[in-house]
């Protein structure tokens, strides 16, 4: 309003702006900016919970974890994806980056793949229903590379809670 008035030669304080609208009872149009979310609308069918909060192994490439953790850091906001086995907790890949997109996740389970070698092992590769885990690149991998898919329930956090817990210590 301020602004408007300022192109039309009239200059006032922001003050008495703010006393005039209220007293008109207008307000000012403001946009809210929305906070990132992963979920994209139904890309497609997810698969079923394998996993079912049973994050025990018997051996070591049956079970892999994976989930992205956010960290503020003075620069801004950096991301953290591991594949964590869950037969020793110990993490098999990594990826870090800036911003939550397709490379991160796919440089991520590139190297889980590589890690795994020549193995017969086929992982079920479990994750939250994000949709860096339904982009076509992810489902190419893991189709290429015979990994079974396992994803939790929607916005039920405890069936991924084995990949978080294995982030915090």
């Amino acid at each position: 309003m301020r602004a408007a008035l300022g192109r039309q030669k009239v200059f006032i304080s922001e003050k008495v702006v703010r006393r005039l609208m209220k007293q008109e009872h207008l307000s000012a149009v403001t946009t809210r900016r929305r906070r990132y979310g992963s979920y994209a609308g139904a890309i497609g069918p997810a698969p079923d919970n394998l996993i079912n909060r049973d994050f025990q192994a018997a051996a070591p490439n049956e079970k892999w974890l994976t989930d992205i953790s956010e960290f503020q850091i003075p620069t801004g906001k950096v991301y953290l994806l591991p594949v964590i086995d869950c037969f020793d907790g110990l993490v098999i890949s990594w990826s870090i980056g800036t911003r939550q997109d397709a490379e991160l996740v796919n440089t991520m389970l590139d190297a889980a793949i590589e890690a795994m070698g020549n193995s017969n092992s086929r992982p079920v590769v479990h994750s939250d229903r994000g949709a860096h885990y339904r982009w076509p690149g992810w489902l190419t991998r893991i189709r290429e590379a015979n990994l079974i898919r396992s994803m939790s329930r929607k916005g039920c956090s405890p069936d991924n809670a084995g990949a978080k817990a294995s982030l915090d210590g």
